[in-house]
């Protein structure tokens, strides 16, 4: 019997909450229907596919990240707006396991134009308005504070840096440093 209640908004909810717990590859349409204990069925007229469940809780990490973004940047500028952004990724990620892995999902395009995935550059390119960089180092930049930010959390979650010296936040705090001087001397670009 189906429970009444049930909207596209609750299960992609439920889902997150699912996949912080089981991981975000082990959710499904089904899994979720056990959570609720209700048929399979009863949820295809709300999400279409696992696909679609999936999407949906991508787009809510993605959404609940450029929150979390947007209130923690407040009022801060260079290493301090630098470092608020990186702690943002990070503690959602240590927090939020299953949903930060749902936030890397790859979205079609029309799903990504429509997801909070542009306020995370806006925001990064926010912080790299007090370094001056302009295009298109503007955008190298971008990609590296991703990678930098998306790498060392996606090893350190998967406790790569936990059997070793020194303590990981010492090591996260001297990458910061390091952004933030390389920003701050960003190089010349190379000679045509």
């Amino acid at each position: 019997m189906a429970r009444v209640g049930l909207t596209p908004e609750r299960l992609a909810r439920a889902g997150a909450e699912l996949a912080d717990e089981i991981g975000f590859a082990e959710v499904t349409v089904s899994e979720l229907a056990r959570r609720f204990d209700v048929k399979v069925a009863s949820l295809y007229s709300h999400v279409r596919n696992s696909q679609d469940l999936k999407t949906r809780i991508a787009l809510l990490a993605l959404e609940e990240l450029a929150d979390r973004g947007t209130a923690a940047l407040a009022g801060r500028a260079g290493k301090d707006a630098l470092a608020a952004l990186g702690n943002v990724y990070r503690d959602y990620a240590r927090v939020h396991p299953g949903r930060y892995a749902a936030a890397q999902l790859r979205l079609d395009p029309e799903a990504a134009a429509a997801s909070a995935g542009g306020r995370h550059a806006r925001m990064t390119r926010a912080i790299l308005r007090g370094y001056d960089l302009t295009e298109p180092d503007q955008t190298h930049a971008v990609r590296l504070l991703g990678s930098v930010f998306h790498g060392y959390v996606s090893l350190e979650t998967a406790g790569g840096f936990s059997h070793s010296a020194p303590d990981s936040q010492e090591s996260w705090d001297r990458i910061l440093d390091a952004l933030d001087a390389l920003l701050r001397n960003w190089p010349a670009p190379p000679p045509r």
